[in-house]
């Protein structure tokens, strides 16, 4: 990164991006996300209309049908969905997972996928990594993928939070391609493959869902002797737990710019809803008690933005991202928890009203706690890794 980027300086390309979002989400009100949430419905007219306006291709170059900007871009274009009060994950997973395939991908590999992400012919939202028995320790996963000749491999396996995999056309899959014992680097012996989910659902491909206190549409996917073509290999057999830790890293910064933007829009609804709602004859916003909290969300959400920014700013660059990536997650995400916790206790009995959006929203950015990556780990990381402590487990 040059000494002459400044992540915080405004930017007339982004600001008019950011424009262009909001204008999108009006015509997708709380009515629309609550009749969503309220059925477990995919919001497909939403992910349609954010398609067909080139924000999911945001990342993709233009070569491939995209507009070539960087993370900086797709993290404000998630930022001010959530802001706007709509969902943003139910294809925030498309701007991370395609960055595989374009780092690691072979010339042909990107002709044949990437056009199509961009364009919303495919989509590519189902990330298949976590597994019943490892969680996020992904070096101990199990799903195996056994080579068949020079054509193929056989998969065989679990996974599960694989998110929007009923509603998406292709699977960046994590399976282990040598045994964990044969492996002279514990990081090694894991590929990764792009499946396509059209062809293999119902042949070795089962899918379950699972229903969740929120509407991200999660399920397990089951590979029963799944064949998988060999061409559909990224990158170098065995590599794929670093290709996988690249995805994570820009995720992270999505995630954290989410969180912003939920955070935001709490502390948008809070403050309007206590200078408008009166009790003993006053606004409640006059009084301290309900003001403060208000003004320490709003704190904590501007220093959290700061680090997404920084973060997002240094992955454009080619920098080392991990451990900005993962403090912009966690300080972004705790900033909008304690946003929707002042938030609801602003509003009161009310909060948990359906129509207030609050209740919806409180249960959607509470999952950030936890997914994709809990704040207990990020703080062993920077322990670890960062401050070079001894390793805790």
């Amino acid at each position: 990164m040059t000494a002459s980027v400044n992540p915080y300086a405004p930017d007339p390309e982004i600001d008019a991006i950011r424009q262009s979002v909001r204008k999108l989400c009006a015509d997708f009100p709380g009515e629309y996300w609550r009749e969503k949430d309220r059925n477990r419905d995919y919001p497909t007219e939403f992910v349609q209309v954010l398609t067909t306006a080139g924000f999911l291709a945001v990342l993709i170059p233009e070569q491939y049908g995209g507009s070539g900007m960087g993370l900086r871009a797709a993290a404000a274009i998630m930022e001010e969905i959530q802001k706007s009060g709509c969902n943003g994950a139910a294809c925030h997973a498309q701007m991370y997972i395609m960055g595989t395939i374009l780092r690691h991908g072979n010339d042909e590999q990107k002709a044949r996928w990437l056009p199509g992400v961009a364009s919303g012919d495919l989509r590519l939202q189902a990330f298949g990594v976590t597994e019943p028995t490892s969680g996020t320790d992904t070096l101990s996963l199990r799903t195996v993928a056994e080579k068949k000749g020079n054509d193929r491999y056989v998969v065989n396996g679990q996974k599960v939070w694989t998110s929007r995999a009923e509603h998406s056309d292709l699977m960046l899959l994590l399976a282990r391609t040598t045994p964990k014992e044969e492996v002279r680097k514990r990081t090694e012996g894991l590929s990764v493959f792009v499946v396509d989910m059209q062809k293999a659902l119902g042949n070795g491909l089962t899918i379950q869902p699972i229903r969740t206190m929120i509407n991200h549409g999660t399920t397990e996917t089951f590979f029963d002797d799944l064949e998988v073509p060999a061409e559909n290999l990224l990158g170098e057999e065995g590599q794929g737990f670093k290709y996988v830790l690249e995805s994570m890293n820009a995720e992270r910064v999505l995630i954290g710019a989410e969180c912003i933007g939920d955070a935001r829009w709490f502390i948008n609804k809070a403050s309007a809803y206590a200078s408008e709602r009166r009790v003993f004859g006053r606004p409640i916003g006059q009084n301290q008690g309900i003001q403060f909290p208000i003004a320490e969300a709003y704190a904590a959400t501007e220093a959290a933005d700061l680090m997404v920014q920084k973060a997002a700013t240094l992955f454009d660059g080619g920098e080392p991202t991990a451990a900005e990536a993962n403090m912009a997650k966690m300080l972004a995400a705790d900033a909008a928890w304690k946003a929707a916790n002042v938030c609801l206790q602003t509003h009161g009995g009310f909060g948990f009203a359906e129509e207030y959006d609050v209740e919806r929203k409180f249960r959607e950015t509470r999952l950030y706690q936890v997914a994709p990556i809990s704040t207990n780990l990020i703080l062993s990381y920077l322990a670890e890794h960062v401050l070079e402590m001894p390793r805790s487990f």
